[in-house]
Order: C-alpha cells, then sequence, then structure tokens
C-alpha cells in the first residue's frame, strides 16, 4: 500500500511513463499477448504484484495492457478500502480513457475496455460513497457496450457486462423504471443470463468472470439453488489459487445461509506474500463463529481485523458485532464500551455500519428490549445455516411472550424462515402471514420479507397468481431497512413471470 512520500514521486513518474501517449503500440494497439493475459489472471487471482512486475515487462502499452492495470486498481481499492489511495489513484481513470479514445474506432475492443473501466470504478466509488459519480459512470457503460452490440453482434465479450447491466436494469423496482427509461436504459433478465451464458460458452478469457457474475446475481438479485451453488463450488475448485474465487465463494455461500460450506472456501484460501493483504477475510469468519455461538474465537478475529484493516467502511459494524459477542453471551458490562465506539469510528456508507449507528441509538433510547437476545441468537444461527441450533433457541417461546409488536412480528417470520429452509414450506405459511399482519401498523420489515418469501413458495407451487399477489405485496410496503434488497428480488421474480 502507497505511504511514504517518496514513493509518491515514484508513482507519480510511473503514471506519466505509463500513460505518455507515444508509447501507444500503434501498429497494434488491440493486440492481447502471452504475457498480458498472464497478468490478467494473477490480477484476478488477486496477485496484483506479480501482475504489476509482468506488465513492467512489455515495451509498449496496448489496449489491454491499460484495461488491466486498471482491473489492478479497482482490486487493490476495493480491498484496500483506503480513502487517501482512492484520492490518489482516482485520476487515472480518466488518463486511461483519453488513450483508449485516441485508439482506432474500427475495432470493438475500444468501447469495450473503454466500457469495463468505467464499470471498475463505478464499483470503486460506490463503495467509497460516490454514488452520482459511479452512476453516471454505469450509464456511460452501458451506452458504450449497447453501441459495441448493434456495430459487432458477433463480438462476444460485449455480453459478459451486458448481459449483468441488462439483468440489474431489469430488476430494479417499479418506482426507477421511469428513470431507467429516461435514460436509455433497457433491463431484461433473461436476455441478459443468455448473453451471459453465451460468453461462459464461447469466451475464453472472460469465461470465469462472467461465471461469477452470474453466481453473483443469483445469490444477490434472482435465485440462487442448488443448481448455482454445485457450479459455484465447481467454479471455486477450477483454481485453487485464486483468492479472488475463495473470497466470493465465501460472501455469496454466507448470503445463502451455507456458514460451513463458507468456512470450507476460507480454510482453503491460497495464502502468501504474492497476495493482496486481505484482513476481510477475518472479519467474514468472526462473523460466521458469531452465527455459531462461538463468542470467545469471534472476538479474537474481529479484533485481528481492526488492527490490520485500513479502510472505512465495516468499523462501526465490527465495534457492534464485537458488542453483541459480549451482549449476547450475558456479559452487558463488558459490551457497553463497544457500543459507545461505534459513532466514533468509520463511515457509514454501507448497509451494515448503517444498521450498527441505528442500533445503537435505538439501544441508548431503550428500544432494543432484552428479548431481542433471544431473538437475534435465533437470528444468527439462521443466518449461519445452523438450522437445528435456530429452532432450539425459539422452541421455549410463544409469540404471547414477546412485548413489542415488532418482536412478535421477528418472532413469527423468523419461524418461517427456518421451516421453510427445513423443506417445510406449507408449515411456514402461516408464520409468514401473521408475521405480515403484525407488521402493518408500523411497517415492518418483516412484512415485506414474509411477503417476498411467500411469493417464491406459491410460485414453487405452481401458483402463480398468488405469487403475483405475494411479490406486489412486498413492493408495497414503505420505506424500510431491506427495501432496496426485497424490491429488486421481487421486481426480478415479477419480471421472469412476465409481469410489467
Amino acid at each position: 500500500m502507497i505511504r511514504k512520500a517518496s514513493l509518491n514521486s515514484i508513482v507519480r513518474c510511473l503514471v506519466w511513463i505509463l500513460f505518455s501517449g507515444s508509447l501507444i503500440a500503434q501498429n497494434a494497439p488491440y493486440t492481447i499477448t502471452p504475457l498480458q493475459q498472464q497478468a490478467y489472471r494473477e490480477v484476478f487471482r488477486m496477485k496484483v504484484g506479480v501482475a504489476r512486475t509482468l506488465l513492467g515487462k512489455e515495451a509498449q502499452t496496448n489496449a489491454f495492457k491499460v484495461y488491466v492495470e486498471d482491473y489492478a486498481d479497482m482490486v487493490t481499492l476495493l480491498v484496500s478500502d483506503e480513502k487517501k489511495l482512492f484520492d490518489q489513484l482516482a485520476p487515472r481513470q480518466d488518463q486511461r480513457l483519453e488513450i483508449l479514445s485516441e485508439l482506432p474506432s474500427t475495432s470493438p475492443y475500444q468501447r469495450l475496455w473503454q466500457a469495463e473501466i468505467r464499470l471498475h470504478w463505478a464499483f470503486v466509488k460506490l463503495k467509497f460513497g460516490k454514488e452520482v459519480s459511479a452512476c453516471w459512470d454505469i450509464i456511460k457503460a452501458y451506452r458504450l457496450l449497447e453501441e459495441n452490440a448493434k456495430k459487432y453482434p458477433h463480438f462476444i465479450s460485449t455480453y459478459k457486462s451486458l448481459g449483468m447491466l441488462h439483468v440489474l436494469i431489469g430488476s430494479a423496482p417499479q418506482n426507477y423504471q421511469w428513470v431507467t427509461k429516461l435514460l436509455g436504459l433497457r433491463g431484461n433478465i433473461p436476455l441478459g443470463l443468455s448473453e451471459l451464458q453465451k460468453v461462459i460458452e464461447q469466451d475464453s478469457l472472460l469465461r470465469i468472470e462472467a461465471q461469477l457474475v452470474s453466481a453473483l446475481l443469483h445469490a444477490y438479485v434472482l435465485k440462487y439453488t442448488e443448481v448455482q451453488n454445485k457450479e459455484l463450488i465447481a467454479l471455486v475448485e477450477s483454481d485453487a489459487q485464486n483468492l479472488l474465487l475463495h473470497f466470493f465463494g465465501t460472501t455469496i455461500s454466507m448470503k445463502d445461509g451455507r456458514g460451513t460450506q463458507a468456512l470450507q472456501f476460507l480454510s482453503a484460501r491460497p495464502t502468501g506474500k504474492e497476495y493482496l493483504p486481505f484482513p476481510f477475510l477475518d472479519y467474514l469468519k468472526g462473523e460466521i463463529l458469531l452465527q455459531k455461538g462461538d463468542y470467545e474465537e469471534c472476538r479474537s478475529l474481529f479484533e485481528g481485523f481492526l488492527k490490520n484493516y485500513r479502510g472505512q467502511n465495516f468499523l462501526k459494524d465490527t465495534q457492534l458485532k464485537l458488542f453483541l459477542s459480549y451482549w449476547l453471551a450475558g456479559q452487558a458490562q463488558a459490551a457497553i464500551p463497544y457500543l459507545d465506539r461505534i459513532p466514533k469510528v468509520g463511515s457509514a456508507y454501507v448497509e451494515a455500519d448503517k444498521f450498527a449507528e441505528k442500533f445503537a441509538q435505538n439501544f441508548k433510547k431503550g428500544e432494543i428490549s432484552e428479548q431481542q437476545k433471544t431473538l437475534m441468537k435465533a437470528r444468527f444461527a439462521f443466518d449461519g445455516g445452523y438450522l437445528a441450533e435456530a429452532a432450539q433457541v425459539l422452541k421455549p417461546y410463544q409469540e404471547e411472550v414477546f412485548v413489542r409488536t415488532s418482536d412478535k412480528a421477528e418472532f413469527q417470520y423468523r419461524w418461517g424462515r427456518i421451516l421453510q429452509r427445513q423443506n417445510q414450506a406449507e408449515a411456514a405459511i402461516p408464520h409468514y402471514e401473521r408475521a405480515i399482519v403484525l407488521s402493518k401498523s408500523q411497517s415492518l420489515y418483516f412484512g415485506a420479507t414474509s411477503a417476498l418469501q411467500l411469493g417464491y413458495i406459491y410460485q414453487n407451487k405452481n401458483l402463480k397468481s398468488k405469487a403475483i399477489e405475494y411479490f406486489k405485496l412486498a413492493l408495497n410496503y414503505p420505506k424500510h431497512e431491506y427495501k432496496n434488497s426485497v424490491d429488486n428480488k421481487a421486481r426480478a421474480a415479477l419480471t421472469l413471470l412476465e409481469v410489467d
């Protein structure tokens, strides 16, 4: 990581050399050399230093080299999460785009790499709270890719990111769709998935990226099934030296409540000095152990993460998780100092940090009941996929035991989720329906999430009208903590059911 002033001057010199237009290989600006392909693979494995060394052996700079250098910067920034480094590297986006703009426009690679670089920086900017600039980069990337598809419809590489954007735009909630149409952005989930599949089958260069994008879309936007999970395991195992694949294998597994599988990916991950330092992996393992109820062991991992991490995100959330590791264990006095630190550290860009801030405020106001311990233990166990343990936590209780309406609604919702995941969908239905009733007066998110799950249940039962009814109900809940996620999933489900 770049910290010392002496290094800054060296970096500025290197940037000037790298981006001097006179170094562009004018005779073959779009050639992809074997060395560059190897460097691209090493960046994708998170061996950024190795990749930069390989690229340094190239005498000339062409379009693909510019792209790989940009890829390396994106991975570095997303992993380090350092604002100072972001400010230092951000000007490279325009420098690289300018180089590409001066190359011949007769090749589809020009627009492809321009679009990919814009998407790189969109991802980075979103992490650093630059939402407006990120959105414009996404819009411009979409237009470049659409133009490429029209001019060169058989150029397969275009469809890796265009397919992703078609799925994301197609799953946009109804109240945002007028904006996408106004901006000329067309979403189409089936088309996007078929485009990604085309890349997976025909594009040797971008195949693995396309496989990863498909897995992420199913996990975070669409439905993630056993089919996708088998594909994920095969993808991670296809390259034992790929730390990035092990990271995403972990996060996707955690998203789908597969804590044991996530721990296996973490345990099997490659290590060594050639990889970027990645303390966030300690955070992820700590979260899984918190879900399991291994409070003492998870604390050491969270403390290790805080010691080695130089970023700005997940600091509030980590303090909350340290608080919970004591509070849930009945050690309130030891827990409070961590709660007090939440407003003093980090930023509040990501949802986890926003939730931590809100939780701390509500706890200080006495709005977090002792009964929340039971519900939180059940939630954590469920989130990790430890279903028997989650059920065991809730079994001694009935709805009447809980005083607050919000706790009653959560109790019913948690039971519904446990039963549904245990393949007892029919038993889960009355719990979800009760959670919806209890959530109405306060517009609690348990109502929206229950409606979403009921939509999935009736979709699996081939009861289309009932599924549509509940997906629409999920969309109708006003602002709540998980509105973006719930709305995206409900809208995607309705789109696949051919409902406008």
